[in-house]
């Protein structure tokens, strides 16, 4: 199917939500068990002590731990709002952090950094004068900061200004009273609200939200080959995208062409590729690459073909380098749940 579609549905009883790309799975979003925080949701914590060699903090949630990696002037004891960014390893505390950000469709509030600024993405002149003209009639609360994100471009005023003012009042009652007992004070976006606030309305998306239009359109059936850690590559190459408990390990191989340039050639196919599996797995953390064999001149168009690949890619990942052995290394924000722990 040509065009873009924004499936909400449920996966094994859980709410999620898939974006297909001309009949191609391209995102999907699960919700996780009820047991686990999602992330962007906002909790008031109680700050552990330091721990040492670390670098980091341990907090107190209402049903567990959370954990801060840089936390400074934070006395042990005192009470603090913290947001969730991210799944936790199992057997391990919640990644968190105190720098709190309320986000919807068409801005982001930043508490303790005021001002008010446009996405860089936000390019037309016209666009960025008629939001700017709009955010200088709001009436900004003091200590909060304000985004308008780039899905603002060529949506109504009245869309925009509600939605904006909407979501400064829920910033405002969230942060008035931060003191008590550790609390959750705002659940994370679910997977239809992730769909909404993210994908929908882009590039003349249709939006479906029938039962079992996940069966339809061909998600389960896409779902089902992820499960798999095996994916064909453009000219007759493979990767393989395999989790372990310390990492992700992703070999490359050419197949059946041995000529001199299949290797850079199917690298740079991998690399194209590799956002995307990550992506529809769930998988972040340490990523080590088993390359195909490229001549060294050949690393830097590699590595550019990589760079552009993950820039596009809505999940944080740093380029860390390579090996003595070879392999280049990644890392990645854990901010999806990886799938295999999703599906029963």
């Amino acid at each position: 199917m040509i065009g873009t579609q924004v499936l909400v549905d449920q996966l094994h009883g859980r709410s999620a939500a898939a974006l297909m790309r001309d009949g191609r799975l391209d995102d999907l979003l699960v919700d996780p068990p009820e047991t686990m925080a999602r992330p962007g949701a906002i909790y008031r914590a109680r700050m552990g002590r330091p721990m040492k060699g670390m670098g980091g903090r341990m907090v107190s949630l209402p049903h567990g731990s959370g954990y801060i990696r840089q936390a400074k002037n934070l006395a042990p004891g005192a009470t603090v709002l913290v947001q969730v960014t991210g799944y936790a390893e199992p057997g391990k505390a919640v990644p968190v952090t105190p720098r709190i950000l309320f986000k919807s469709r068409f801005c982001i509030v930043t508490p303790d950094k005021p001002g008010a600024n446009l996405s860089r993405s936000i390019k037309d002149e016209d666009s960025r004068a008629a939001l700017q003209a709009l955010l200088s009639d709001i009436d900004m609360p003091d200590g909060l900061g304000v985004i308008i994100r780039s899905a603002a471009e060529g949506a109504s005023e009245v869309a925009v200004t509600e939605d904006l003012t909407r979501t400064l009042a829920l910033a405002q009652a969230v942060i008035a009273d931060p003191g008590g007992a550790p609390e959750l004070l705002l659940d994370g976006p679910t997977p239809d609200l992730l769909a909404w606030r993210d994908w929908a309305g882009r590039d003349d998306s249709e939006v479906i939200t029938t039962a079992g239009c996940f069966a339809t359109h061909g998600v389960l059936d896409a779902i089902d080959a992820l499960v798999r850690p095996d994916e064909a590559l453009p000219g007759g190459g493979h990767m393989f995208v395999e989790a372990t408990r310390a990492l992700v390990a992703v070999d490359v191989n050419t197949g059946a062409d041995t000529s001199p340039a299949a290797g850079l050639k199917t690298n740079i196919a991998a690399a194209r590729a590799l956002p995307r599996a990550l992506r529809l797995r769930g998988l972040g953390g340490q990523i080590v690459l088993d390359v195909a064999p490229m001549a060294k001149k050949d690393r830097t168009v590699f590595e550019q073909a990589l760079g552009a690949a993950l820039r596009a890619c809505p999940v944080e990942t740093t380029i860390i380098g390579w090996t003595p052995l070879g392999h280049i290394e990644l890392s990645r924000k854990r901010e999806r749940l990886p799938l295999t722990r999703t599906l029963p």
